[in-house]
């Protein structure tokens, strides 16, 4: 799979992610499918510290920009929530130019001392494009229009990019592979939040 890479402070190894400086701390499947003008990002419910399940229905996914954008993330739930709103505030500074401001983000990301120690990412879409955020400073287009993050975002990812190709709308790719990543990823459920553009 290809990628376009809008900017990169440092080099990311895959579209799908999953960050080893939070070992312990799993539970986070992320899926955005654009198809036929639809944009759709789903994420799942579960909330797991080692071994045990502390949450089954937590909400990932966020509606920003007065409805224009979404954003799904992975990672520790207080450093994505602050991300989101640096990114609420980047997206009023340069409105209906997401890719700037997740650039721009990317970079504060990547420099300011107090963020660089954020273990989270962020998977945003508007009604044109998907990019994935990460905190070594990429900022990653799929030209595939499907991206993953998270615990089971390899196995949602695979699915998802199977499916691209069936007679199914972007929502219905979108459940059918977080379906298929739930029975799979241990760190994974079947409770999904869907927001679609």
């Amino acid at each position: 799979m290809r990628l376009t890479l809008l900017a990169a402070v440092a080099t990311s190894p895959a579209m799908s992610q999953t960050s080893s400086n939070f070992p312990d701390w799993h539970g986070t499947t992320i899926l955005a499918v654009r198809k036929d003008g639809q944009t759709v990002i789903a994420g799942d419910g579960q909330v797991s510290m080692g071994q045990t399940v502390v949450k089954g229905n937590a909400r990932k996914v966020r509606t920003l920009a007065g409805g224009r954008v979404l954003a799904g993330f992975a990672g520790a739930t207080a450093d994505a929530f602050t991300l989101i709103e640096r990114l609420e505030a980047k997206l009023e500074q340069y409105p209906e130019q997401l890719a700037r401001a997740c650039v721009d983000l990317a970079k504060d990301w990547r420099t300011d001392r107090y963020l660089r120690r954020l273990e989270a990412m962020l998977l945003v879409a508007d009604k044109d494009a998907i990019y994935t955020v990460t905190g070594v400073g990429d900022v990653l287009e799929p030209e595939t229009g499907v991206a993953a993050i998270g615990s089971g975002g390899n196995y949602a990812l695979a699915a998802g990019l199977a499916l691209m190709d069936s007679g199914l709308s972007a929502e219905e790719v979108a459940r059918k592979a977080m379906g298929i990543a739930a029975k799979i990823c241990v760190y994974t459920n079947g409770e999904l939040t869907v927001e679609r553009l």
